[in-house]
Formats: C-alpha cells, structure tokens, sequence
C-alpha cells in the first residue's frame, strides 16, 4: 500500500508538472514587449489536472497517469472493506467478541485492543498471499513489465485462492445459481460469486467457533446458580460471582493462547 501511495504521489507531481506549460519561446528579432504578455498570463494560470483515456498506443492500451491516479484513491478509499471481506479478518474479530461476551467482561479488553489484535493476526495469516501479490503482480507492475489491467488479474488469483479454501461448496452454488451462472470451473469463479460466499462462510464459521467457546463458561453459570439458590443467597447476583471464577478458570487453562492457536490452526 505504501507503494500504491507513493506511485500516486509521483504521478500526481508528474501531471501537474506537465500542466503548467511554460510560454512558447520568441522569435529573435521580436521586441521584449511582445513576450512580456504571454509570460504574465501564463504564470497567472492556476494548476491544472487533466483526466484522460489516452493510451491506444501504449502496449496493452495502458491507460492515462491521471486515470491511474484515480483508481489507485478509490483503491485506497475502499481498503478497510477489502481487509474486512477478503481476508480472515472477519472470523478473528467476531471469535474475539465471542470470547469477551463470554467471559462477562464486555469492555475488557477494549475495542481498540480487540481490532487492533486481529489486524496484526490478518497480516501474520495473510502473508504468504501478500508475498505473492507482491511478487506477482507489483513488482512486474512497477518494473513495467505488465500493464496495470494484468496487475489486476494477477493479484486477484492468491486472494481468490486464499477464498476458495474457506468457502464452503454449498456457498458458492447457491450464489452461481442466484447469479445465472451454469456450471463453472472453480479457476473461472468470478469474484463477485467469491466474494460473497466467502463472507457467508467465514460469518457461519465464527459463530460455530464461538457456540462452543460459551459452553464451558455456561456450565460455570449453571452451577453457580445452582449453588446460590441452595444455600438461599436469593438478593446475591450469581453473575457477580460467576465472573472471577470464569476468569480464574480462562487464566489457568491459558485462554487467550488456546483461542488464538485454534483461530490460526482454523485457516491451516
């Protein structure tokens, strides 16, 4: 991303660099006056940015600097819903929640805390498909070796195989089938079709996981109830006791190593 800003950043000094035309140069035997005028007008235009399609006779019909300048804000302006979609974002920060819901702690840890502990799990479990991006498709792309178009397409293939291998079967057909689609093979899945049902797998994915992350600190709230009502403490709220010994109980068993472990083995 870093390099997607600063190729924008270039290109966008390129293009104003090349908006602000200097004056055309006088003839020799012309008096001083006569390019006095132009010169003054000139330094009196503004910046200007111009957005074009030309190209046609650059290789692959490349598109303009400004055009890519564009594409690569709104890339930027879309990133937060591209880690949370596309990644395993999403199955990480809603098993996180389940586990602090369960606990009976619902601000401990933080939202910053939780958030910020699943994006750096994202880019741990994410690597090996930004190495191949990397590898595959910016580096050739800021080489000029291949066009930006077959950027495109060539980093969309790890994330897709990254998608593919959490989506359930059953997912996929139902939005082939919402969207039309006859039979396909698996590598000519649009990402329209991925996409969705990926998420509908991770979400189906997260909630499993955080069923069973509530069974053992619900028998815990069982018992303490039970306990409570038999010895007639009726005004004690069984939640206020149920807590320490949930975490007494998370902390032995080192809870947040387990779930971390069973979140990474998850996507293996």
């Amino acid at each position: 991303m870093k390099r997607l800003l600063a190729i924008a950043l270039f290109a966008l000094t390129a293009a104003l660099g090349v908006a602000q035309t200097p004056p055309p140069a006088a003839p020799a035997g012309a008096p001083a006056t006569a390019t006095a005028a132009p010169a003054s007008g000139a330094a009196a235009q503004p910046f200007k940015l111009n957005i074009g399609l030309e190209g046609a006779g650059t290789p692959g019909g490349e598109v303009s600097v400004a055009l890519q300048i564009v594409v690569i804000m709104t890339l930027l302006s879309v990133a937060p819903s591209i880690v949370l979609l596309m990644t395993s974002f999403t199955r990480i920060v809603i098993v996180l929640g389940f586990v602090r819901t369960a606990l009976g702690a619902p601000s401990a840890p933080s939202n910053q805390i939780v958030v910020g502990l699943s994006l750096f799990l994202t880019f741990f479990l994410m690597g090996p498909v930004f190495d191949r991006v990397n590898n595959d498709a910016i580096r050739p792309y800021l080489d000029g070796k291949i066009t930006s178009v077959e950027a495109l397409d060539k980093a969309s293939v790890p994330l897709k195989q990254f998608m593919l291998k959490q989506t359930r079967t059953r997912d996929l057909e139902y939005f082939l089938e919402l969207g039309g689609f006859g039979p396909t093979a698996v590598k000519d899945l649009p990402m329209r079709v991925v996409i969705p049902a990926f998420v509908i797998s991770e979400l189906q994915t997260a909630f499993q996981m955080g069923f069973l992350l509530f069974l053992p600190f619900l028998v815990i709230d069982f018992l303490v109830s039970s306990v409570l009502m038999a010895l007639g403490m009726m005004m004690m709220p069984p939640v206020t006791v149920a807590l320490p010994l949930k975490l007494l109980l998370f902390v032995l068993v080192d809870g947040w190593h387990l779930v971390v472990r069973s979140l990474v083995q998850s996507f293996g």
